[in-house]
């Protein structure tokens, strides 16, 4: 079968198509079953259960052979080579308060490389996708990093873990690296903090603790943004990401601020 990444990109499409309309009309809705998973702030809905069945259905219906690695349980492995990282709602904090911040990922990993992938956001109605070497859009428009070239004036993403342990020391990473850059945003979503990168709406992100899902269609469309990303998703889920004039910079000031263990 063959691995066309315009094609997989489009299957995406359709599957994200399915799901969009029903996950935008229920972000508001009380009756939402929430339910926790790593930790008591570590919350799972049946919205999140139903978006990723829904989008693993459609795409086998269209690719049978392929696997699937989705963040709600779906694990499957592939016959042809291609498997789909699925976050069905990133950010579902953001979604169970009716917050902007989260985001439907789909990416296709064809062996080890993430080939395409589609991150669309409800609340803004903004589809972000990518394909390796074809570049990054937004609603079928290009777009690129800022090309922020002052670590001290730029404006940078991160997020927090669901561990405690794990988020005192991030809190204490950002007591050091808060002073040294313009300011810091906290939006809710990986996905979406690295499409914010790869549009230039900040001009560097980092976290540690992600998934594969949390990153892979996210980081797949800022690279072809022109953002330069370090990612490392089967150790320890850390990602730094930036436009290239800060991303040296912004590298050292997370190593000398002790996010390496954070």
């Amino acid at each position: 079968m063959p691995h066309d990444s315009l094609v997989l990109l489009g299957i995406a499409d359709a599957a994200i198509d399915l799901v969009v309309g029903r996950v935008s009309a229920s972000s508001a809705q009380s009756s939402l079953k929430v339910d926790t998973k790593s930790s008591r702030t570590d919350m799972v809905t049946d919205m999140d259960r139903w978006t990723e069945k829904t989008i693993v259905d459609s795409i086998t219906a269209a690719r049978p052979g392929d696997g699937f690695l989705g963040e709600e349980g779906t694990s499957r492995e592939s016959t042809t080579g291609v498997t789909w990282v699925i976050d069905p709602i990133d950010g579902t904090t953001n979604f169970v308060y009716d917050l902007p911040g989260y985001s439907i990922s789909v990416a296709a990993r064809v062996d080890d490389a993430i080939v395409a992938g589609v991150v669309h956001d409800p609340v803004r109605d903004e589809r972000f996708r990518a394909t390796l070497g074809g570049g990054a859009t937004c609603n079928h428009a290009s777009i690129q990093v800022s090309g922020a070239q002052d670590l001290a004036t730029s404006l940078v993403a991160t997020g927090f873990s669901y561990d405690s342990d794990r988020r005192f020391a991030q809190a204490e990473v950002l007591t050091r690296v808060l002073p040294l850059v313009g300011d810091i945003r906290r939006f809710g979503g990986a996905a979406l903090d690295l499409c914010s990168l790869a549009c230039g709406r900040v001009d560097a992100y980092y976290e540690r603790g992600l998934a594969p899902w949390d990153m892979a269609a996210g980081a797949l469309i800022a690279t072809e943004a022109g953002a330069t990303v370090a990612a490392n998703s089967v150790g320890n889920g850390a990602l730094i990401g930036a436009s290239p004039g800060i991303f040296d910079s912004i590298a050292a000031l997370l190593d000398r601020a002790g996010a390496h263990t954070a």
